[in-house]
């Protein structure tokens, strides 16, 4: 068994989205051969509902499917299929907009104000970039949760792991989406798909992730091998991109850890990105805006709530 080396160490940055949702992207908009099928991943939370409470009005993808996670709060929803819904504490959207949808995302927070949610852009490969728009909402209470003997708590939401298959399927790049809480001085072990590439973001406490078992050829910039073989201390807003191997190591710190762990297989196709839509070429690119402008990007229009969607 070999660990996954650790090919990205940052921190993620404050930016404004939507009409002016303040929050801190860990990727995006840049190289996406790092972490390839991902895109793009957003970690939007707030004590202050001018924070959010602008959201993320309605707006058009193509190409691409997007996972929506709340921890906190609500999300208000909609889109061109004519569904609506709200997903509260816990649950997870994943849309696949496919040929082209126009959607809303409100975020509402609780009572107190809080609001706290992640967004994962996943690419989809050449010939499902125009396949039918649809999503499934999986409420909190239908995400796999797992308690093990020495108190790491998961949440699967979406792959396997050990015997488990989450809630959301039929997803393209095959990913696992796991909420990992590990205890103060425990360390934990897991096993990964050597076809997939990894990232983990930390959003509580803290830790160090092993670095690889042993030093060998990494394809990606590591920053002169430093990052790659040696331990890496991280804490809240914390990213870790792996390269592929069999396993990821985390030694929780003394208030413990809380973090996501992402894989997917690459799709290794040619991006072309502009905004809310992802192709494969400039051309197709610039025909998705010249059809957005036009009225026809709509493909597939009406026809009431998707089968998992939320109710109205």
């Amino acid at each position: 068994m070999s660990l996954s080396p650790i090919i990205r160490h940052s921190k993620a940055t404050p930016t404004r989205e939507g009409a002016g949702v303040n929050l801190h992207r860990g990727f995006g908009f840049g190289d996406t051969d790092l972490t390839d099928p991902f895109l793009l991943f957003d970690d939007f939370r707030g004590d202050r509902r001018e924070d959010y409470i602008s959201g993320f009005p309605w707006h058009p993808h193509r190409g691409i499917e997007t996972v929506t996670y709340v921890l906190a709060g609500t999300v208000a929803h909609g889109d061109s299929l004519g569904n609506q819904g709200v997903l509260g504490t816990g649950s997870v959207q994943w849309m696949t907009a496919g040929s082209g949808i126009v959607h809303q995302e409100m975020p509402k927070g609780d009572e107190l104000g809080r609001m706290h949610g992640f967004q994962l852009w996943a690419n989809l490969p050449r010939e499902l970039k125009m396949t039918d728009p649809k999503y499934q909402d999986i409420p909190g209470s239908e995400v796999l949760e797992r308690s093990e003997d020495d108190g790491t708590f998961i949440r699967l939401i979406c792959g396997e792991w050990q015997g488990l298959n989450g809630p959301v399927d039929g997803i393209a790049a095959a990913p696992r989406y796991m909420d990992i809480s590990v205890p103060a001085g425990k360390t934990r072990t897991f096993k990964m798909d050597l076809e997939s590439r990894a990232f983990a973001y930390i959003f509580e406490g803290e830790g160090v992730f092993k670095g690889a078992s042993e030093p060998g050829p990494v394809p990606y910039e590591a920053g002169d091998d430093i990052i790659a073989y040696k331990p890496v201390e991280v804490d809240n807003r914390s990213l870790v991109v792996f390269d592929s191997g069999d396993e990821v190591r985390i030694a929780a710190g003394s208030e413990g850890i809380r973090f996501l762990l992402v894989s997917g297989r690459p799709i290794r196709e040619p991006v072309a990105w502009y905004g809310p839509i992802v192709m494969n070429t400039r051309e197709e690119l610039m025909r998705a805006f010249s059809e957005y402008e036009e009225g026809t990007f709509l493909k597939k229009k009406g026809g009431g709530r998707v089968q998992g969607s939320s109710p109205d």
